[in-house]
């Protein structure tokens, strides 16, 4: 991957800075243990001298051998002293460890699998409506709200594109729909709100494709049906969807290493694209999956979305603006807060979009073919 993308020289430079840090702290720490090393021998020394003049000055007629003895063993409070105090610090630095340990016995565990919703689900839900009402989000009680009033409607089977600079929420707002941390106010779906309903009810009927692809140590099958709810037969379609099934040397059976470091970034990706067509679920989230991905895969990804879930609502956090531009609304955030909301064309044209200057930030020929496919968009839409 480095050598396809000509990056040698880029990795090698990032190679060298991270040794530079990390020789530069490594010789701090050793500067530091001799800095303490050579104080306490000097304040061992100096009480071993204090104590020899107080023998000689206080018992005058102290035999040789007993004086000599004590000098012996005050000499040795010197390696002692320096092993305690070394080993005093080494306890404080592992402390760390305890006190993270202490930390997740005391963090509130979540819901367990057995708990009941709090109102009845209706036999179709969900439709794919979500509609954000003066949501607020923290990720502790300590913490403060990253997300701050939040106010959107989502219509069912809508494609939705969320842009933002880094820190601007756009992944706090995907954790809400999640229930991952705290939060006020209401997210409803389908006129059902999600504090209402079990995690366990509310996660399996919303599929995500992440960053960061996770994949299982076991075979193919089980990353894509780990409950076993589905025929061998609709695995292949899936995989066949996604064009790896000729990549499947030994079937279902296939085995996938932890992680998932026997396929490729984009395989990975494809592989938790099958897992959410399996699903079928109306719900689709999308965190920036094509982020870390070569243009075929992306497009292979683009494509099977389009066509797949086509009746679904899908929440795509675009780090390529390609992905989104012929998205139904634009969402964009900034620190924490949503600042427009609107068709992508629309905010185009507007003199003062911060979409608009998103667009205009990738280039002047990127910006043009961006504004064409949004103009294209809108008008088919409106044809």
């Amino acid at each position: 991957m480095i050598r396809s993308y000509g990056a040698q020289q880029t990795c090698i430079q990032e190679f060298s800075h991270c040794l530079d840090q990390h020789t530069q702290v490594y010789s701090i720490m050793l500067a530091m243990n001799r800095w303490l090393g050579m104080r306490i021998e000097c304040v061992v020394s100096a009480f071993v001298g204090f104590l020899t003049f107080s023998i000689l000055l206080t018992y005058q007629n102290l035999p040789i051998s007993d004086l000599s003895l004590i000098l012996a063993y005050s000499f040795t409070l010197v390696g002692s002293v320096q092993w305690i105090i070394r080993l005093t610090v080494d306890v404080m630095m592992q402390m760390t460890n305890v006190e993270r340990v202490i930390e997740y016995i005391d963090l509130q565990p979540e819901e367990s699998p057995n708990v009941k919703n709090l109102r009845s689900l209706p036999p179709q839900w969900p439709i794919g409506g979500i509609v954000f009402d003066n949501l607020s989000f923290r990720y502790s009680s300590t913490s403060s709200w990253v997300l701050t009033n939040i106010n959107i409607s989502i219509q069912p089977n809508e494609k939705i594109g969320i842009v933002g600079r880094t820190g601007a929420g756009k992944s706090s707002l995907i954790q809400s729909i999640f229930r991952m941390a705290e939060l006020n106010g209401r997210i409803l779906i389908d006129n059902v709100d999600t504090q209402q309903i079990s995690l366990y009810d509310l996660r399996r009927h919303i599929s995500i494709i992440p960053q960061n692809p996770v994949l299982f140590n076991d075979t193919i099958r089980i990353n894509l049906d780990p409950f076993g709810e589905y025929s061998d037969i609709e695995i292949w379609n899936a995989l066949d969807e996604v064009q790896l099934k000729s990549d499947m040397i030994d079937g279902l059976q296939q085995q996938v290493t932890e992680g998932g470091s026997n396929f490729s970034v984009g395989q990975r990706q494809l592989i938790c694209l099958a897992r959410a067509l399996l699903r079928k679920n109306k719900i689709l989230v999308i965190d920036e999956a094509t982020a870390n991905v070569d243009h075929r895969t992306d497009g292979l990804i683009q494509l099977a979305i389009r066509r797949k879930f086509v009746n679904c609502t899908v929440l795509t956090i675009a780090h390529r603006l390609r992905t989104i531009i012929d998205s139904d609304k634009i969402l964009v955030l900034s620190h924490g807060q949503v600042m427009e909301f609107a068709n992508p064309y629309e905010l185009l044209c507007e003199d003062q979009s911060q979409f608009a200057e998103l667009v205009s930030q990738t280039g002047d020929r990127e910006a043009a073919h961006l504004i064409q496919q949004a103009k294209m968009t809108a008008r088919a839409r409106h044809s």
